[in-house]
């Protein structure tokens, strides 16, 4: 692969897919960028999970407070999220509506208690139509921490190489 400009780019609820992202990161290099909504979700899990799930009925995008800088100079874009209901979560989506992603390619990473990536590439293809979108990685939450070899075989198969 040539050299490519790299964003990584994620929200991160719990915390498991930050240190994905930061693994990446260490590998892949380029930029890190925290996908935040403006309300935060609630830590206790059932609230948060009732509050996914009529987001994800609504088809709802909240506000973000986070605002990426320069994404149009990235030629690779890492979105990471927790898969919720078998898809992205809401903020990733409406990241991935903000800004013109035509033309770039995504490699979507998840983390899950089981449900692997569910519909989440698809989501993914379907709101970024005119981007190349990889093939995606997903890590059970409480494998996190020793994720490292799936990390680089995945980042070999999606064609990065440092």
């Amino acid at each position: 692969m040539k050299k490519v400009s790299t964003l990584i780019a994620y929200f991160s609820h719990s915390g498991n897919t930050r240190v994905v992202a930061d693994k990446i990161h260490k590998i892949a290099g380029g930029e890190i960028f925290e996908i935040v909504p403006v309300n935060q979700y609630p830590h206790e899990y059932n609230a948060v999970v009732e509050q996914a799930r009529k987001e994800l009925d609504q088809d709802y995008r909240p506000a973000l407070k986070t605002k990426a800088e320069n994404i149009y100079s990235y030629d690779l874009v890492f979105i990471g999220y927790p898969n919720w209901w078998g898809t992205i979560p809401r903020p990733v989506a409406a990241f991935l509506q903000e800004y013109d992603l035509a033309g770039k390619t995504i490699a979507p990473f998840c983390t899950h208690e089981g449900s692997g990536l569910g519909r989440s590439v698809e989501e993914i293809k379907s709101i970024c139509s005119k981007s190349t979108v990889m093939n995606g990685l997903a890590i059970r939450g409480g494998n996190v921490k020793n994720s490292q070899e799936e990390i680089n075989i995945w980042l070999l198969e999606v064609g990065f190489k440092d």
